[in-house]
């Protein structure tokens, strides 16, 4: 999840995505041998076009879809290189975390959310 000045960087999902239409924070899936925070650096990278340093864990959560269970890691993470670009979003967007509840999030993202809103 990535912040800057007290905003979150949320990605709208693409008509060509599963889930289209709905938010998620920009990350992805970990492939054999990395951790998940050299994972979310090479999506980051891959997706947005920007490079980050991985900061503080925030929660893991685990959401069952009808055809697939994904587990979530989520940290918070900082921009050092680039600016991002939706490579394959619709969208991003920059969002105060007390407004993140107006978006409409993806299932799995929602913990992250609350967790954050709480905060």
């Amino acid at each position: 999840m990535v912040h800057e000045q007290q905003k979150i960087l949320c990605a709208l999902r693409s008509e060509q995505m599963s889930l289209s239409g709905l938010w998620e924070f920009p990350g992805g899936k970990i492939e054999p041998g990395e951790t998940s925070e050299q994972a979310l650096a090479r999506e980051i990278h891959e997706e947005l076009g920007c490079t980050i340093e991985v900061g503080d864990f925030v929660v893991t959560c685990t959401h069952e879809y009808l055809n697939v269970c994904v587990q979530l890691d989520t940290y918070y993470a900082e921009i050092i290189y680039g600016t991002p670009v939706a490579k394959e979003h619709q969208k991003l967007e920059w969002v105060n975390t007390d407004a993140l509840q107006k978006l409409e999030w993806a299932p799995a993202d929602m913990p992250t959310v609350q967790t954050l809103m709480k905060k």
